[in-house]
């Protein structure tokens, strides 16, 4: 079963790459959903806790990983907005 997870969290995850360059590209918030973002977060660190807790495996990692992409293009998120309120 952990294979089909891994397929599925890969297909969620390889969006969040080209999130992160137009982020720091574009220095914009435009597009983004800061509430999206974090209630995508949220469901990573559920997936976490539940794989800590019922069924370790190694799609853990995948979880793990695509929790730091989002965290980036959150501090993103956040520098951006910043920068937006400063012109």
């Amino acid at each position: 079963m952990g294979i089909f997870e891994f397929l599925m969290l890969c297909c969620f995850g390889f969006s969040w790459p080209f999130s992160i360059v137009k982020s720091i590209r574009s220095r914009s918030t435009k597009g983004k959903s800061l509430l999206f973002m974090v209630l995508v977060e949220l469901g990573y660190v559920f997936g976490i806790i539940h794989k800590a807790l019922f069924s370790y495996n190694w799609v853990i990692w995948m979880y793990l990983a695509l929790f730091v992409l989002v965290a980036v293009d959150l501090c993103l998120y956040w520098r951006n907005w910043r920068y937006e309120r400063g012109r």
